[in-house]
């Protein structure tokens, strides 16, 4: 197994008998999703499962797993998926596929959130390596965008694969690609994204993961036990 599988392997042995899980987006849950599968099959277990995204959702039914609607659940219990970027006090940078506000729905909802990943993904900040994915209402972006410049945030409306027309979220929203200064921390960060009028969701998942799974060379370090 390569570090990916390996933790999603890892994971998938949270799963118990009569859970509702939710199923992240990505490379390394869709290992999750096999390995839940595969011990669905070999023990018999009787599971649901909510998929972040439609891809999830065909690939777990692909599996000959139970796929509800999150539109029937109150809450779950357990939740795994990636992570783009992990912080030493386990916060997170998530989204950038476009999928962050059904992740951060199931994220909150779930009694346990585990994060799997590879070492790849641990950085010192959130916003160390990649840009801050922030869904906006498309009328409303100009004004958004404004408001966190005057943060000192630097960025763009994000286009589609294209180039010619800008890119839209699975729920309708336009997504605005941002940095920030690192003087502004994840604490910080997140508080400013959720006071901001017009941001339907954003990327920084600060304070919601229960542990994460880190990957290295074969062997597995647990943060946040």
């Amino acid at each position: 197994m390569n570090d990916k599988e390996l933790v999603a392997f890892e994971a998938a042995k949270l799963a118990k008998n009569g859970m509702v899980i939710g199923l992240g987006t990505g490379s390394t849950a869709n290992y999750f999703i096999e390995h839940l599968a595969k011990r669905q099959v070999e023990e018999g277990l009787s599971i649901s499962t909510v998929a972040s995204s439609t891809v999830s959702a065909i690939k777990a039914h692909s599996y000959g797993l139970k796929v509800v609607s999150i539109a029937e659940l109150k809450r779950i219990d357990l939740y795994v998926d990636g992570a783009d970027e992990i912080t030493p006090n386990l916060s997170l940078l998530k989204g950038r596929g476009q999928d962050l506000v059904m992740e951060k729905l199931l994220a909150k909802a779930a009694d346990q959130f585990i994060v799997v990943a590879d070492k790849s993904k641990l950085v010192s900040r959130i916003g160390e390596k990649f840009i801050i994915p922030i869904e906006v209402i498309p009328g409303a972006w100009q004004m958004v965008k404004h408001q966190l410049e005057q943060h000192g945030a630097e960025g763009d409306i994000r286009l589609n694969a294209g180039q010619d027309n800008v890119a839209i979220s699975a729920y309708g929203s336009y997504i605005l690609d941002m940095r920030f200064p690192a003087k502004i921390n994840d604490a910080a960060l997140n508080t400013l994204l959720n006071n901001t009028p017009g941001i339907v969701e954003h990327g920084v998942f600060y304070g919601i993961a229960s542990q994460v799974l880190i990957a290295d060379n074969g062997n597995i370090e647990v943060m946040g036990v």
